[in-house]
């Protein structure tokens, strides 16, 4: 696969894996036409295991790079990069969610601007919002990959890719089933479901080309999709997967942080 990959430049990269993960945010948002409900306890466990990807990948797969090519340099102590990163990463998205409206899974009070929109968009709108460093954490590793031009950082940022697609098929379910439940067709469920990964191929891009056009932002930007992730994480997906009091979703966080440690240091 590593060497598939490497036959392209790294904005191609970025945006092929993203496509993948996006194409499992189609696949999960397709449950809505094995079934019209989807077990609570299911989707919350499928929620906390979506964090423990996203934990994982936020420190395996952006923060340490961040730091150890930092100390590449030797010019700049080497947290500095990771923690201005992290921080931005964390209080842009925090910054987004503000102003942007949109509803969270199991809320009745919208968030973010006042809007007249109806309460599924506001729901697509979440997800979305979501999407955003999920796309930024895959370019950005395809971006740093073509900055070293080494088949290591290829197979690191390929985990990530895994990773955030093996974490978005409950993402495009998490979607799809609350409005099958509002009384949508499997069709609109479907399409709504899936059309909220479509956010991570542009931000794969994005996040690819800057990088390879402003090299010197490389530590940076990993870390600002790490921050960015954990803000998601604090503020969407734990709150959303513990909503029901069950241990299950903590489990399940466990197992997720598991597997993407396993995809990192395995691959990477």
């Amino acid at each position: 696969m590593v060497e598939f990959f490497s036959q392209y430049p790294p904005i191609v990269q970025a945006l092929l894996a993203s496509l993948f993960t996006w194409g499992m945010t189609a696949l999960g948002a397709a449950g809505v036409f094995l079934s019209k409900e989807i077990p609570k306890k299911l989707l919350n466990s499928m929620l906390g295991f979506a964090a423990g990807v996203m934990i994982a990948a936020s420190f395996f797969s952006l923060l340490l790079p961040a730091i150890e090519v930092t100390e590449e340099t030797g010019t700049i102590a080497p947290w500095i990069p990771a923690v201005t990163g992290f921080l931005l990463g964390g209080f842009s998205l925090w910054g987004i969610d503000k102003v942007l409206p949109h509803l969270h899974i199991g809320q009745e009070e919208a968030e973010g601007a006042s809007s007249n929109l109806s309460r599924s968009f506001l729901l697509v709108l979440a997800i979305t919002l979501h999407n955003i460093p999920e796309g930024l954490a895959v370019g950005v590793a395809f971006g740093a990959a073509g900055v070293h031009s080494d088949p290591e950082y290829i197979a690191a940022a390929l985990s990530i890719a895994i990773g955030m697609g093996i974490q978005n098929f409950p993402e495009g379910l998490a979607v799809s089933a609350p409005l099958r439940g509002e009384g949508f067709s499997r069709g609109k469920s479907f399409f709504w479901g899936q059309f909220s990964g479509l956010m991570e191929p542009i931000g794969a891009v994005i996040g690819a080309a800057a990088v390879m056009l402003v090299q010197p932002i490389l530590p940076y930007a990993l870390a600002f999709a790490a921050g960015a992730m954990m803000f998601v994480v604090s503020e969407e997906l734990i709150p959303e997967a513990e909503a029901d009091g069950s241990d299950l979703p903590t489990l399940w966080l466990l197992i997720g942080f598991a597997v993407m440690m396993a995809l990192d240091v395995g691959l990477g």
